[in-house]
């Protein structure tokens, strides 16, 4: 295209009466400590701080944020459901990932059913997030699923391969 044709065009940029948002980093400081997660156990003692008496009652998805000594710098929320499933959003967990600059991630969520053992849609999500991730050299280090007993760790069971 003619040069003359690319300035007449950008011209007639149509204008909106929406304005723009300027979308900015935020941080909120919590009570949670910043910790190294050097095993499973530590994840789950660490998020299972996110739950409250509502663990049996509906299913919630959180992320926990790392850096490349995997110390906590940060979390997130990223979805609450139902009493057998929540949906998950992998651009939101890319979204967050991103704004912390995190080098790796722990998935975690809980099972209302008290059954540990991970579904099959589990499975597919967590490679989903795995595969999304890698785009962003953040690592997926495990997958836990929370009951109010106990813990199971994608990573423990050799999943996260």
């Amino acid at each position: 295209m003619p040069l003359k044709v690319r300035r007449a065009a950008a011209n007639e940029m149509k204008i909106y009466r929406k304005r723009l948002p300027l979308i900015t980093l935020k941080k909120t400081k919590t009570d949670f400590p910043c910790v190294k997660i050097e095993k499973s156990k530590d994840a789950f003692e660490f998020v299972r701080n996110f739950y409250s008496d509502d663990i049996g009652i509906f299913e919630s998805f959180f992320i926990l944020l790392l850096n490349r000594s995997n110390t906590t710098i940060g979390y997130a929320k990223i979805s609450q459901g139902g009493i057998v499933g929540t949906v998950i959003d992998t651009t939101i967990i890319a979204k967050y990932c991103v704004e912390a600059l995190a080098k790796s991630v722990i998935l975690c969520h809980n099972h209302p059913s008290g059954a540990l053992i991970p579904s099959e849609a589990d499975k597919v999500i967590t490679k989903k997030i795995v595969e999304a991730l890698k785009v962003f050299d953040c690592a997926v280090l495990d997958h836990i699923i929370l009951t109010e007993e106990s813990y199971y760790s994608f990573a423990d069971d050799g999943l996260m391969s």
